[in-house]
C-alpha cells in the first residue's frame, strides 16, 4: 500500500477515534445541547469525508475495501455545503451506529499494510 494511502487511512482512523472520544459516555441529549461537541463530531466527519475523497484518487482499489465510502464522501459534503440542512439526530446516529464499522475497517486495513 502506498504511503499517501496509509497516510489518509490513519487520518480516518484518528477522526473516528476523536469522535468516540467526543461521544464517549454522552446521550443525544447531551449532543443536541452541546454547540462544540456538535461542531467538533461535524470536524471530524468533515475529515473522514475529505480523506476518503482523497484516498479514492490516489488509491482506489484502497477505497474500494471501505464499505460505504461514496456515502461518507456525500455526507462530508453535506456538512461542508448544505450545513443548514444538518440534522443532529442523523449525525448521532451515523456517530452511533456506522462509525464503529468504520473505525473497524480501517484499522483492519492499516494492519493489514504492515
Amino acid at each position: 500500500m502506498q504511503l499517501e494511502a496509509k497516510k489518509l487511512l490513519d487520518d480516518i482512523r484518528q477522526a473516528c477515534e476523536e469522535i468516540i472520544a467526543f461521544t464517549d459516555g454522552k446521550v443525544f441529549q447531551d449532543y443536541t445541547e452541546d454547540r462544540l461537541l456538535r461542531s467538533g463530531v461535524e470536524r471530524q466527519f468533515e475529515i473522514i469525508g475529505e480523506a476518503l475523497n482523497r484516498l479514492v484518487k490516489a488509491a482506489p482499489d484502497v477505497a474500494d475495501r471501505v464499505s460505504q465510502y461514496r456515502r461518507i464522501i456525500s455526507f462530508r459534503n453535506i456538512l461542508i455545503h448544505g450545513y443548514d440542512l444538518v440534522e443532529d439526530a442523523v449525525v448521532w446516529d451515523i456517530a452511533a451506529k456506522d462509525l464503529p464499522l468504520l473505525h473497524s475497517q480501517v484499522v483492519k486495513l492499516l494492519s493489514d499494510a504492515h
